[in-house]
């Protein structure tokens, strides 16, 4: 594993928000990242889909594999104040392009494409517009934990409150609510809080 030190996000240019209208004319925001890896889709479909490599850098772990249609998979939250788990089922899995299922009440569709000899990996989440820039900042983050993780430089898994007392991610958080025009909570990071 590399110094998680000497990571450091890039800029805040992975994430986009689709809004559209819900059955009863609500609006509906949908988190869009696109993440390009060096690695095959059968190689990232395996590090979506197993539980050994999401336990790596997801920010949940799941009790048995996503990557089949009908499954249903426990997963629980990682760094949640409260234990959180949500029992799921896989309702698309078309190895290694397109796998669907739910989480926490979100809908997951990650779509992965062969491009330039290796794979983007698209993630569509549906989220409420308060959280939608924390949303982004996360998986931006969880999304380069994978691509080190797959390229054998591991830097180990950055969610939760871990994630959000790291500075990369207040930066992101920051960059892309400014760029979905939402704002920030004011607070300190969790680790200056008082109890």
């Amino acid at each position: 594993m590399i110094d998680r030190e000497q990571y450091m996000p890039g800029p805040a240019n992975m994430a986009r928000i689709q809004k559209d209208r819900g059955p009863n004319g609500e609006e509906k925001w949908t988190l869009v990242l696109v993440k390009e890896l060096r690695h095959s889709p059968e190689k990232v479909w395996e590090a979506i889909t197993d539980p050994a490599h999401l336990r790596e850098w997801a920010p949940f772990v799941a009790d048995g594999s996503l990557g089949t249609v009908g499954a249903t998979v426990k997963l629980t939250t990682v760094g949640a104040p409260a234990l959180r788990v949500t029992e799921t089922t896989v309702t698309r899995a078309d190895a290694p392009e397109v796998l669907e299922y739910n989480w926490g009440g979100f809908d997951m569709r990650w779509e992965l494409e062969a491009f330039a000899g290796g794979t983007r990996l698209t993630l569509w989440t549906n989220i409420g517009h308060r959280f939608i820039a924390m949303g982004a900042a996360s998986w931006h983050i969880c999304f380069d934990v994978l691509d080190h993780l797959l390229s054998g430089t591991p830097i180990g898994r950055i969610v939760g409150p871990e994630a959000m007392n790291f500075s990369g991610w207040q930066r992101l958080h920051a960059e892309y609510a400014k760029q979905f025009d939402v704002e920030v909570p004011n607070r300190a990071p969790l680790a200056d809080r008082k109890s």
